[in-house]
Order: C-alpha cells, then sequence, then structure tokens
C-alpha cells in the first residue's frame, strides 16, 4: 500500500485530541499535556479522553511527505531550485522571501515544471501583478499631485513678491541674512 494512502486511513481512525477539562473551563481545544497529580486522562483511566502517544503516529515512510507524495523542501533564493529533484521533491517557498523574489522564483520554478506545495502559482502571480500596478498607478498620481502643488507655491511666491514693495523686500533679504549668519554660526 501507498504510504500516503496508509497515512491517510490512519489519520481517519485517529481521534480528535482534546485539552482536559476544555469544556468546563471555557479553555482552548488544543492538546495540552495533562500534568495534575489525580489527573484522570495522564493516568489513561477508561471512560475519559485518550492520551497522546507514539501509537498514534502516521508511518515512518510518510512523514515529512505532502500529500501528493513529495519530500517538502524549503526555497529561498532561485539558486535553491538548482538541488531539487522534479519526481520526488516539491517546493515550499519561504516566509521570509521577498514579493519580488517570490515572483521571480515563482516564474522560473513554472518555467521548469516544478510543484510548488505552499501556494498555487498562476492566482498567486496574478493577484500580485495587479497589486503592483496598481501601486504604480497612485505613485504615479500622487508625482502628479506633488508637481501640480509644488508649482502652485512656486506661483503664489511670486505673485506676494510682485506685491511686495522694495522696501518690504529687502527687510525680507535682511532676515533670511540672519538667519543664514545665526546658522553659520551656531555650526
Amino acid at each position: 500500500m501507498n504510504p500516503i494512502e496508509l497515512k491517510n486511513q490512519r489519520k481517519r481512525k485517529k481521534r480528535n485530541f482534546v485539552r482536559q477539562d476544555f469544556h468546563k473551563k471555557r479553555l482552548k481545544k488544543k492538546w495540552l499535556k495533562p500534568k495534575g497529580l489525580h489527573s484522570k486522562v495522564r493516568l489513561r483511566k477508561a471512560g475519559h479522553p485518550k492520551k497522546v502517544s507514539v501509537g498514534y503516529g502516521s508511518p515512518k515512510r510518510a512523514r515529512g511527505l505532502s500529500k501528493e507524495g513529495l519530500i517538502q523542501v524549503i526555497v529561498f533564493n532561485e539558486n535553491g531550485l538548482e538541488k531539487i529533484n522534479k519526481e520526488k521533491e516539491g517546493i515550499v517557498v519561504a516566509k521570509s522571501v521577498g514579493m519580488q523574489k517570490k515572483i521571480a522564483l515563482l516564474k522560473k520554478a513554472k518555467e521548469k515544471g516544478f510543484k510548488v506545495l505552499n501556494l498555487n502559482i498562476d492566482e498567486y502571480l496574478k493577484k500580485k501583478e495587479e497589486e503592483i500596478k496598481k501601486r504604480l498607478e497612485k505613485k504615479k498620481k500622487d508625482d502628479k499631485e506633488k508637481t501640480k502643488e509644488k508649482k502652485e507655491e512656486g506661483k503664489k511666491k511670486e505673485e506676494l513678491e510682485e506685491k511686495l514693495s522694495e522696501e518690504e523686500k529687502k527687510e525680507r533679504e535682511k532676515k533670511e541674512k540672519d538667519k543664514l549668519l545665526t546658522k553659520r554660526g551656531v555650526q
């Protein structure tokens, strides 16, 4: 029998191991080892929930394999793809890989025909390319708005300078020179 089929068969028979007294004290169902002195689960008393033990494990040949029966290999960059055997191993793209490198890695994996186990290549690439387009459009709009604002500020300054008389211009220039001199003196 195929190790994956055997694993699935055992998994169907396996109990759901729940935390002791989760129903009484509003605890999560997640399994935690019972440590109480009089704990009936720890003592494996009849009529109480079963305790996790080695016998419930999956077959040794199936441990660490994906649903397709491939060995899971974590890949961080494109160099990691060169060491992988297509027939026996499947790729899991590392969590820490950034979006741009992940996109490049997935394109190369698709090109070479590798099986990616932790995400769907086509959906992911389509989704991320749309996100990148939206970002670029937003950035272009923001840049246009900033240039418009700068032009408007420049026009306003020019209008103000035209309105000011010669005396006011001289006073402003003196203030600016004083600021520059004080800044130079401080440094």
